[in-house]
């Protein structure tokens, strides 16, 4: 059974009590605005619940954390950024980052993989970037992961109609070495940084496969990049354990062959897109865009 509690449609009434207590005391300091003349909310149910859940439903720690990232968000311009960011370089961005491979897991979440070894090949090109575009571009695939992916799978059928707001991620560690992990520490910080601080509550779970002798010594740095609440997320499988517990969560024809599946995918590969996703959209668009 999927674990749903603490998500719309799956609130207790404490939880319910919460959200409305937090929606008030955003918007007596402007950082919300309700439904009002037919105007949608300015921020939707999903979303806020991510904050809450992220803070275990702690009003004040969960409004601080919304505010920050409301100050952060126009720190940075956001919005704009997302609309006029280059739709050529945010292509070539995705090389460097998780990617969505076009399938959805058991519960319809996203399915998205990181091969690092993929990463340490073109890493000197990562490095051409200077540090505050590479941080525009980690946003900007946040972005687009919020505003178009998550959207796209809360139409589509799925096992419920609570609205996808996280995503599944296969982390593949094949073929990397110590000096690889060290040498890209900074690159994936900051990605993970900026999750646990700004996108709460987007990771449902990560499986690591392939994991060399040397990462436990990895992992006890590693983890500190990460709140208790998603490290408690994070699995690590052996080789032995890979194929029985990724089938687990999601469909055989969904799950990327190399990793025990049926799906014709790599990680330098488009997202392919199921029968659903090809009738929704027919095909994914290039750059930034919001869904629908």
């Amino acid at each position: 059974m999927e674990d749903l509690s603490a998500h719309v449609g799956h609130l207790t009434g404490e939880q319910s009590d919460a959200l409305a207590e937090f929606k008030t005391k955003l918007a007596d300091v402007k950082l919300y605005r309700p439904v009002l003349d037919g105007q949608p909310a300015s921020h939707d149910d999903p979303t806020l619940l991510r904050f809450l859940r992220a803070r275990r439903f702690d009003v004040e720690k969960a409004k601080k954390q919304f505010a920050d990232t409301e100050m952060w968000r126009t720190e940075h311009d956001i919005d704009t950024l997302f609309r006029t960011f280059d739709p050529e370089e945010f292509e070539d961005a995705r090389r460097f980052y998780p990617r969505w491979t076009g399938r959805r897991d058991k519960g319809g979440r996203p399915l998205y993989v990181y091969r690092i070894a993929s990463v340490s090949s073109i890493q000197r090109e990562l490095n051409e970037a200077s540090s505050e575009r590479r941080y525009q571009r980690i946003i900007v695939l946040y972005e687009a992961m919020r505003r178009f992916v998550f959207p796209l799978c809360s139409k589509l059928p799925h096992s419920t109609e609570t609205p996808i707001s996280s995503v599944m991620t296969i982390i593949d560690l094949a073929d990397t070495s110590l000096a690889t992990m060290w040498n890209l520490r900074n690159h994936l910080q900051e990605a993970s940084r900026l999750a646990t601080a700004h996108y709460p509550e987007t990771l449902h779970r990560t499986v690591i496969i392939n994991a060399p002798d040397y990462f436990n010594r990895v992992w006890s740095w590693v983890k500190s990049w990460f709140d208790e609440g998603t490290r408690r997320k994070i699995f690590v499988l052996t080789r032995d354990e890979m194929v029985a517990t990724l089938t687990q969560f999601v469909d055989s024809k969904d799950l990327p062959k190399i990793y025990g599946g049926e799906l014709e995918w790599e990680f330098t590969d488009e997202p392919l897109l199921d029968e659903d996703t090809t009738k929704e959209i027919r095909e994914m668009p290039k750059g930034p865009v919001v869904f629908p």
